[in-house]
């Protein structure tokens, strides 16, 4: 006896007075569903509106058929998809959920589809600085860009204002399949590439800055964190801040700026032969004690803790406190440093593990 099922439906928001639902029942088909999660986002933040007003639309709205807020959540939508060529955008452009996303489920006239297609979405991302062009009437406001992920966390924080703040720079790589602008080939990751930087906090972006393959890693590192502090301090006045970094952002420019500025820092400090000697006792009683632990305990490092005063020969302007590692692994050293600025009354072992490490400070 075959089994009866009631079909299962899942409601969405609805759109257009239209209602939208999730079931197995045929209908509008589309691959991309789990994107209906990124619209919740995206509306609860008021990110896709947000990000449209750092525009200028000077086109003839009597022309237009779509609007730079769908032009933004749609671009928004197919990048967090995985669709980073505008060609996609040729397809995309009659995917039903998109243009759920997007607020429009359908052309205004004639045989129009109800998004945009690679052409349009061109000139969006080609939008001048300041007054438009001939061919491209869409302009933006770099600054209002660049402090918006800062403004959305300020604006999005619930409860009392927070005591501390980490903010953790890196960079990433941005693999290239073709001979897009500003690729290059990256050594360490070992193919082409662009290089982008973040700031985060935690799991929420503060800066995101698209940057050639070949970019310094620190390159926008000062101006970047500028940005993002005046916009904390001037929510929280009190906040306590800290930077956190790996050894390519222990630069002079960003050390010094922290230090301007009363922001803690703890940054990873490559090591050399300086460094190394500074800890060569160390070094040598992890070894002993390493070899003189019991057979079960063997396979785990034994490390010691040390700080002291360094400079180097020409490129830092004066004394900082370093942090070493001094580690044992079976058959190696395995010696580590930070430089800080945190206070002499926190211990060496928690600056490295606590601050440095992966627990949040």
């Amino acid at each position: 006896m075959p089994t009866q099922r009631k079909p299962v439906s899942f409601a969405f928001q609805g759109c257009q007075g239209r209602k939208v639902a999730a079931s197995f029942n045929g209908g509008a088909i589309t691959s991309n569903a789990g994107a209906l999660l990124l619209g919740r986002i995206g509306r609860n933040g008021g990110l896709f509106d947000r990000v449209a007003a750092c525009f200028t639309d000077h086109r003839d709205p009597r022309l237009t058929e779509h609007s730079v807020r769908t032009l933004v959540a749609q671009r928004i939508v197919g990048l967090a998809l995985g669709y980073e060529d505008l060609n996609d955008h040729d397809h995309l452009r009659r995917d039903p959920v998109l243009g759920l996303l997007a607020g429009k489920l359908g052309g205004g006239r004639g045989n129009c589809a109800a998004l945009a297609g690679k052409s349009t979405l061109n000139r969006l991302e080609h939008a001048p600085k300041g007054e438009p062009g001939r061919y491209h009437r869409i302009g933006h406001e770099p600054a209002a860009l660049q402090n918006l992920l800062a403004e959305l966390f300020v604006n999005g924080w619930t409860g009392p204002p927070p005591a501390r703040l980490v903010l953790d720079i890196d960079c990433t790589d941005d693999e290239t399949h073709g001979r897009q602008e500003g690729r290059a080939f990256h050594g360490y990751y070992g193919h082409h590439c662009l290089l982008p930087l973040h700031i985060f906090c935690g799991a929420h972006p503060l800066a995101a800055i698209l940057r050639p393959g070949n970019a310094d890693p620190a390159g926008g590192v000062a101006g970047a964190l500028e940005r993002i502090v005046s916009r904390l301090r001037r929510r929280w006045p009190n906040v306590q801040l800290l930077v956190r970094a790996d050894s390519a952002y222990a630069r002079e420019e960003i050390m010094a700026f922290c230090e301007a500025r009363n922001i803690h820092y703890v940054i990873g400090l490559a090591r050399n032969d300086r460094l190394v000697e500074k800890i060569a006792p160390e070094l040598l009683a992890a070894k002993v004690e390493s070899r003189g632990r019991r057979r079960p305990a063997r396979h785990r490092p034994a490390r010691l803790y040390a700080e002291f005063p360094h400079a180097t020969r020409t490129s830092w302007s004066r004394f900082r406190r370093v942090i070493a590692k001094a580690e044992h692994i079976p058959g190696k050293r395995n010696p580590r440093f930070v430089v800080t600025s945190l206070p002499l009354t926190i211990p060496p072992r928690t600056v490295y593990e606590r601050v440095y490490g992966l627990t949040p400070f």
